[in-house]
């Protein structure tokens, strides 16, 4: 049967449309999936542009140190806390952390957590690894590999030996609290009348050993030095001598991210800008 010339041309028109509609629904289906599978670490920064695992950010070197810190961490944490803070204290202490950018690393989402429940919630998350040779030191699997290469080079002894001076639970860090300090400690810290302490002990809620990326070591010479530096460990917290930070990247980066180089009795620490 021959289609007269009209009606050839309303078909044409439908299968047209309908084309164009099929065309638009798979489209938008693959844009939903896609946005679907984004892989859990991207990250958003403070402009809304997205950092995927693979990609490092570089603060704009022309800013000033606190300006290249602060917007490095600005996007690992929910929000920079107030200069009048108890947090903004804390951030200082021990906030170098906070420029690893290591895709495998888990890093908190503030800077401090709240209570053991909090504490736990965080740990069952991180992938932890044992640190070759220990029975029970415990890191998160980039930091514990960044110490086996340096241990591969040289010999690095924890400093007790137990796993205290690795990954520690909420009641470790506050049983230390509480062996060094007295009822009114905490609050003179929060009102920023006592800092000193913050180089023996961190807080409940605030030691990076709760993060997985801590160690107290025994390093006594310049050989251990120099092979955790060139794997990506620091000491961070002045006059905490052990203490030993996994910040994932060479010491002449570190200056990037507007970290300083402070020398106190002969030992160099990484501290924050702030």
């Amino acid at each position: 049967m021959k289609l007269n010339p009209e009606l050839k041309k309303q078909l044409i028109q439908v299968t047209l449309i309908s084309f164009i509609v099929f065309l638009f629904t798979v489209s938008i289906s693959i844009f939903i999936k896609s946005r679907q599978s984004l892989p859990n670490s991207l990250v958003t920064r403070r402009d809304n542009t997205r950092i995927s695992s693979t990609e490092k950010f570089i603060p704009n070197q022309e800013l000033n140190e606190q300006q290249r810190f602060l917007d490095t961490i600005n996007y690992q944490l929910k929000n920079i806390p107030s200069t009048d803070t108890y947090e903004y204290i804390l951030l200082r202490a021990y906030g170098t952390i906070f420029i690893n950018q290591n895709s495998e690393i888990k890093l908190p989402p503030k800077v401090i957590l709240d209570n053991e429940q909090e504490t736990e919630t965080f740990q069952q998350n991180l992938q932890l690894t044992l640190v070759e040779g220990t029975r029970e030191c415990y890191l998160q699997t980039a930091a514990a590999e960044a110490f086996n290469q340096a241990r591969s080079i040289i010999d690095i002894p924890l400093k007790s030996g137990y796993s205290g001076d690795c990954t520690r639970s909420y009641a470790t860090t506050l049983r230390f609290w509480q062996k060094y300090t007295n009822n009114s400690t905490l609050e003179q810290v929060k009102q920023g009348k006592e800092t000193n302490i913050l180089s023996l002990v961190a807080p409940p809620g605030t030691s990076q050993h709760l993060w997985g990326l801590a160690l107290d070591l025994g390093v006594l010479n310049p050989a251990q030095k120099r092979a955790l530096n060139e794997n990506g460990w620091f000491q961070t917290v002045v006059k905490d001598t052990p203490h030993w930070t996994y910040l994932g990247w060479d010491e002449e980066s570190l200056p990037k991210f507007g970290l300083r180089d402070k020398t106190v009795q002969g030992i160099t620490y990484w501290v924050t800008p702030i």
